[in-house]
């Protein structure tokens, strides 16, 4: 087989793997380690795919061909402390350095080959294994030169995925949920021959853990998300993958109200509504992605016509246990399931209260309903992606601003709970010797805490009193 050509880096790209290098300088030293003892180092995996995309990267994949697995752990160990992340599969760490060092490898055939350290694979070989051209170019470290035997280079420009040996492609279902992942991350679709594969692959035995890290990227690190999910209905494949979302498709809204057109569509828009708002964290981020992505799932079951007109009364409570459900298989954290159930059972709650001039006591009633992991702030992010995504001229969500969620904003900031419940003034600790510990001074901290929210008492004292007085003891 004919050696891979290799060709020169662009001044662009050298530019920005040699800052990428520069954050872990000691990866150049072991660099010239592996050269001068006959190894020769690759850059590999995706980030040679986001130095292309021009997209900030971390992770560093260095795949070492010429030499055996002990023979690169010698040349390491001069180093430092060296870790085996698993000899079979041939991938080495150095102790404190966040890069995986490994050795080529083959698979044998089957539905669960055996992963075979080969040091002498071509590599050609070694990259047809990889699940898409993007993927399957390597960077030369001592001479900074590209190896692209699949064109990946090109197919990142014509925005195309493309897998190198569907062979290999079709012996792994995670790649198919790469594949939707990359779409929405990327804005690139397959092409005819593994789009096909897509729609006829089997995709079971994939862990929920696995599932979970390719939802967590959709979400998380695309601009437009929706294009994943909606490439899931292209294929036929979302009635497998999310059936309750599939369900929404063609659930029919009042075009006053939702001028967009079915759920589905809706909430395709309120996701990526999600995805353009900033969150206090990642996980805060990918609660609201989440509840986006389910908070109409109980219009499936309430939406019925009445005097003419579309109405889905109590799709709120409704869709909270098709949240549970559909989540339980792919969100390995039960506390983000939790979490997302509550902001879909009130996301109605910001124009009501608006609409009803819900009083300051109302707004913390609602944050202790919330908790402390959901606050009222992600509520009103979630009701504002709601209300943007109702753009009737196309797919992309409305980008106005919502004066009902502002006032609704502004109302929870007076009443002190935008970012979390008030917490109580009274504690155990201030009832003992004349309360007896357990179930009735469990119940008289409650009635506490109540009158507490509802009269606005800040005082300790005063509301020792009020809760001797209820118990009759005082």
């Amino acid at each position: 087989m004919t050696e891979v050509k290799a060709t020169k880096l662009s001044p662009a790209i050298r530019r920005s793997l040699d800052l990428l290098l520069q954050e872990v300088p000691i990866v150049r030293k072991i660099v010239q380690a592996i050269s001068e003892a006959g190894g020769r180092p690759l850059l590999v995996g995706g980030v040679v795919r986001d130095l292309f995309l021009k997209q900030s990267t971390k992770d560093l994949d260095i795949e070492v061909h010429g030499m055996t697995v002990d023979e690169l752990a010698a040349v390491l160990r001069r180093l430092g402390r060296v870790s085996l992340v698993g000899r079979s599969f041939g991938v080495l760490r150095l102790h404190g350095l966040d890069v995986d060092w490994s050795l080529p490898r083959r698979d044998s055939a089957g539905r669960k080959p055996k992963v075979i350290v080969d040091p002498t694979l071509s590599i050609r070989d070694a990259f047809a294994r990889r699940d898409l051209t993007m993927n399957a170019m390597g960077i030369d470290l001592a001479t900074y030169e590209l190896l692209d035997p699949f064109g990946g280079r090109q197919d990142i420009k014509d925005k195309v995925l493309r897998s190198p040996d569907t062979r290999f492609f079709t012996q792994d279902p995670l790649r198919f949920y790469r594949v939707m992942q990359f779409v929405g991350r990327f804005e690139m679709y397959p092409d005819k021959k593994l789009q096909v594969i897509c729609r006829k692959m089997d995709i079971r035995g994939v862990s929920v853990e696995r599932i979970d890290e390719e939802f967590r990227k959709l979400l998380l690190k695309s601009k437009w998300p929706s294009l994943g999910i909606r490439w899931l209905g292209e294929i036929d494949r979302l009635h497998e993958v999310l059936p309750e979302l599939a369900l929404c498709v063609g659930v029919p809204q009042p075009p006053n109200w939702h001028p967009e057109g079915d759920v589905f569509e809706h909430t395709m828009q309120v996701l990526d509504a999600g995805a353009q708002l900033e969150c206090d964290s990642e996980e805060d981020h990918l609660i609201l992605m989440y509840a986006a992505l389910c908070h109409d799932l109980g219009k499936v079951e309430k939406t019925e016509k009445v005097d003419g007109r579309w109405r889905s009364h109590g799709h709120a409570d409704a869709g909270v246990p098709i949240t549970r459900e559909m989540l339980g298989r792919l969100v390995q954290k039960k506390s983000i399931v939790s979490a997302v159930c509550k902001l879909v059972r009130y996301h109605m709650v910001p124009p009501q209260f608006i609409e009803s001039d819900a009083s300051l006591a109302a707004y913390k009633r609602l944050a202790n309903k919330l908790g402390k992991r959901v606050t009222i702030h992600m509520l009103a992010d979630l009701s504002l992606c709601d209300r943007r995504g109702r753009n009737s001229r196309g797919h992309k969500p409305l980008k106005r601003k919502e004066k009902v969620i502002d006032l609704f904003v502004a109302r929870a900031r007076k009443a002190g709970v935008l970012n979390g419940p008030e917490e109580p003034i009274l504690q155990g600790r201030d009832l003992l010797g004349q309360v007896k510990q357990g179930k009735q001074m469990g119940d008289l901290l409650r009635y506490a805490y109540r009158i507490q929210l509802e009269e606005g008492i800040r005082s300790r004292a005063v509301l020792k009193r009020r809760v001797l007085a209820h118990k009759g003891c005082g």
